[in-house]
């Protein structure tokens, strides 16, 4: 099948737009991809949109912003669709599914709560095309993290690579997500905690930049180690996997007093101290461990993670797979295997009880 993936993260830079050949399994056929940034209005309504979701308790709710939010998210994601489509000459009407992941606000699954805004029927008239969404909420009905949900997609990468050994991939956005690959085995993941999210803030707040761009800031700083023992303080590190985490779990505070330079490299140092501590908890020491996601082109962060870990700490690009586009393309593939009724999570990625369906089908004009 045909497959276009939509990802906006929880970095609120843009929205990317992946095409992905599969049958949902082991083929895996890789297309054009392309990322559309968001504007300075949106991230900041956006923002706003986070604030307020605070306060929810139904996520089917759209109080105050998160209304406008809501729609302009899927306005963003319509646009960002037709301008890929333009771009690659690719006819709408070949895209068997677009896999819509819409922009989380909100997860707390210890609560059964999960929101993510955007809205698939209104995606799916517009586009005429079936659109799969609302991934997410099944599994956390059922008990489950709801997150992450790529590792079924890391899965079929490392199968399609014929990687032998214990393999993790890392993916560091907005939160950072990890996912070990066993043969024999279903993967087993969870949220390994802040991943550029923490950093971006802090860069926005102190400088009107939007991230730390190469690692230029951080890089220039020193780790204050009593503030990352600080931050490193928090409960969510010493609980098992699968776990999972909201992207405003943890506070700035202890970094609020150093100098922009020295708390952004604690920052960059926390993102990479506490992927390497859930490392540390896997139950197989990994052959090597496989970085993408926007993290990736942070020489800090990575310059951090390989000091921690003993194994081989690679990007994902070595592989033939894209560090921008890789949740996008994981999306269309979740697209295909919710058609094909075919599980997206599992007890060891999620704690969901069992092999979990999901996703939502919007068909144009039903």
């Amino acid at each position: 099948m045909r497959a276009l993936g939509l990802m906006s993260g929880t970095s609120l830079d843009g929205v990317d737009v992946a095409m992905l050949e599969s049958d949902g399994e082991s083929a895996i056929g890789f297309g054009p991809h392309a990322s559309f940034p968001l504007d300075a209005a949106d991230r900041t309504l956006l923002r706003q949109a986070l604030s307020e979701a605070v306060a929810a308790r139904d996520r089917r709710a759209r109080p105050g912003l998160l209304a406008a939010a809501d729609a302009l998210v899927t306005l963003r994601h319509a646009e960002a669709v037709e301008a890929f489509c333009a771009r690659y000459d690719i006819a709408r009407d070949s895209i068997d599914v677009v896999g819509f992941h819409g922009q989380t606000v909100l997860h707390r699954p210890s609560e059964r709560l999960t929101i993510q805004i955007g809205d698939g029927q209104v995606l799916a008239d517009r586009l005429k095309t079936s659109v799969v969404w609302d991934f997410r909420a099944a599994d956390v009905a059922a008990g489950g993290q709801g997150a992450p949900l790529v590792p079924v997609y890391h899965r079929a990468l490392v199968a399609s690579a014929g990687l032998e050994g214990a393999t993790v991939l890392v993916n560091i956005g907005g939160v950072a997500n990890l996912t070990l690959i066993r043969a024999g085995t279903d993967p087993l993941a969870c949220d390994t905690g802040p991943g550029n999210a923490l950093l971006d803030d802090l860069i926005l707040e102190r400088t009107g930049e939007t991230c730390d761009r190469d690692g230029a800031i951080s890089g220039a700083g020193t780790v204050n180690e009593a503030a990352l023992a600080t931050l490193l303080d928090h409960p969510f590190f010493a609980a098992p996997p699968p776990k999972s985490l909201d992207r405003n779990a943890f506070s700035r505070h202890p970094v609020a007093d150093l100098a922009t330079e020295d708390a952004a490299a604690t920052l960059a140092a926390f993102t990479a101290a506490a992927i390497a501590q859930a490392v540390a908890m896997l139950p197989a020491k990994p052959r090597r461990v496989i970085v993408c996601g926007g993290g990736g082109y942070n020489p800090t962060i990575l310059r951090e993670l390989r000091r921690r870990l003993p194994d081989e700490v690679v990007l994902s690009d070595k592989f033939g797979w894209s560090i921008d586009a890789m949740e996008a393309q994981a999306f269309a593939y979740l697209a295909v295997r919710s058609l094909k009724g075919l599980p997206l999570s599992f007890p060891s990625t999620t704690g969901v009880p069992a092999p979990m369906l999901g996703g939502v089908l919007s068909r144009p004009g039903s």
